[in-house]
């Protein structure tokens, strides 16, 4: 059933159809996602620091009406988190570990992330407010997020930052939404992390 969503969103994404302003019709193109260019970097923090690392992407694209963004999708290979902060390769390990384990992202049963863009709201020049669906460990919940956008002779790139509410997804450990934050005390993990998002793409 997801199969089949995600072929028609890529469907509607590929023919869509938007109005110029003589009143005719033309296509819009869609401009595929090079993952070997393009990045996502995860950052999360905590009473006593914060880690960082990246996120391989697997597959994406987006749509433009001439420099205008009206859609988009893209897939994240969680398989491939790293953590770049911890030096140590043990600890290292085991931090990536434990990121894959049930207690945060459930990579086992959900080896890949998505976002699909449901709307796309023109704040100036290149710049956006975009909406969508983010779907992490299989549970979907509405993004929104800054958007800036810029065409180039060849393609297209997309960046922007989201920040995620990691108790909205079911991933607990040391959280105050389910644990009292008093009693975690220093071992608190605040909820929000964020992922810069940086999408090169070509036609």
């Amino acid at each position: 059933m997801k199969q089949l969503a995600g072929a028609m969103a890529a469907v509607m994404l590929l023919t869509s159809v938007v109005v110029a302003e003589d009143g005719t019709k033309a296509k819009a193109i869609t401009f595929k996602v090079d993952p070997a260019k393009s990045t996502l970097k995860w950052n999360g923090k905590k009473v006593t620091g914060e880690h960082y690392g990246t996120i391989n992407l697997k597959e994406g694209s987006f749509t433009l009406d001439g420099a205008k963004l009206i859609g988009g999708s893209f897939v994240a290979d969680m398989t491939s988190l790293t953590v770049q902060d911890v030096t140590d390769k043990d600890m290292n390990g085991k931090l990536a570990g434990h990121l894959k384990s049930d207690d945060f992202f459930s990579v086992e049963s959900h080896p890949t992330a998505k976002f699909v863009v449901t709307k796309a709201t023109p704040k100036s020049a290149g710049q956006y407010d975009v909406t969508g669906d983010l779907t992490i460990k299989g549970i979907t919940k509405p993004a929104t997020f800054p958007v800036t956008v810029k065409t180039t002779a060849n393609g297209a790139e997309a960046t922007g930052t989201i920040v995620v509410d990691r108790s909205k997804y079911d991933m607990k450990f040391r959280s105050k939404s389910f644990f009292d934050a008093n009693t975690l005390g220093d071992k608190l993990i605040y909820d929000d992390f964020t992922i810069d998002v940086k999408l090169v793409a070509s036609k």
